[in-house]
């Protein structure tokens, strides 16, 4: 019988947000560390990003943001359920908040994905590989139904289904990161009946927070239960990047901090990472483990 196969794509999202954060990404990429990334197209250095993507040519997806920062569609010109007063979307807790209480209009999340899109194509000269949402806004109720609608027009077959196995047992998450995983896990369990209505494959989130002992893990739950001669795809998510230095970066609020760390450290070298989940999980046999930029 043929052993197991792991096949591990490794996203870098929020490509664009600044040039220190894309410097650090591309810098992954190049080492093999990182497969793809997603790009956020209301950054601040979209253009600048999108021209390293070219020109690296890199697998490269959209990466949906309706919590932070400006829209680049028709919210821009007027009043939206989208927007605070000031003109920015209401925030990670502010935009989920908002859907819960049925305060945002569904065809305005619509217009403004569809905008993102066409962004997309106008910067790239092609569709996206996979399209998923800035801080999982693509599996709130009702927002994954437009998602999903929006995405088979598109011709867009990938999308993220943040699915990670006892994630609630993740002790080396702080208490608030651990309850928005959750609640992330269960919208993302609601939204695959939409998500496969309209044809379209989930990636499994593998890794809620990098770190060399904590990756490993994460991804050893996912094999969990995976039979021999199966081939089995999961995703990890990751924030790579250099410092940002302000006021420069970010969606039009100003940047965060981000760090690039485990991914490059020598432990966790292609194929390094995927051998390690497979000890972890104690297979019996050995296994083919691959890194590969995007499903085929």
């Amino acid at each position: 019988m043929s052993r197991p196969r792991v096949r591990l794509v490794v996203t870098a999202d929020d490509f664009g947000y600044c040039p220190r954060r894309d410097e650090g990404i591309v810098e992954a990429f190049l080492a093999g560390a990182v497969t793809s990334v997603s790009l956020l197209v209301n950054g601040a250095a979209t253009e600048s990003a999108a021209e390293l993507a070219r020109r690296h040519s890199i697998p490269t997806g959209l990466h949906a943001n309706l919590s932070e920062g400006r829209p680049v569609g028709p919210a821009r010109r007027g009043a939206s359920s989208l927007l605070g007063p000031e003109g920015f979307f209401l925030g990670k807790m502010g935009f989920r908040e908002a859907v819960a209480a049925g305060d945002v209009d569904l065809p305005q999340v619509r217009e403004e994905l569809e905008a993102q899109l066409s962004c997309f194509r106008e910067l790239l000269g092609r569709a996206p590989t996979h399209v998923d949402g800035h801080q999982h806004v693509h599996v709130l109720p009702g927002v994954c139904q437009v998602f999903a609608e929006a995405l088979q027009a598109y011709g867009v077959r990938f999308t993220r289904l943040p699915l990670e196995r006892g994630v609630g047992g993740c002790t080396w998450l702080e208490a608030p990161a651990r309850a928005f995983a959750c609640a992330v896990e269960r919208d993302a369990r609601a939204a695959v009946g939409p998500f496969s209505r309209h044809d379209l494959v989930g990636l499994a989130l593998a890794a809620a927070t990098l770190s060399l002992t904590a990756c490993p893990r994460a991804l050893a739950r996912v094999l969990e239960g995976t039979l021999r001669g199966t081939t089995l795809t999961s995703r990890a998510m990751a924030h790579p990047g250099y410092p940002s230095v302000p006021p420069t970066g970010g969606c039009g609020e100003g940047p965060d901090t981000s760090l690039l760390r485990v991914l490059t450290a020598p432990q966790l070298g292609t194929p390094a990472l995927p051998m390690m989940v497979c000890k972890a999980q104690g297979m019996e046999v050995p296994c083919e483990a691959t890194l590969e930029p995007f499903l085929e």
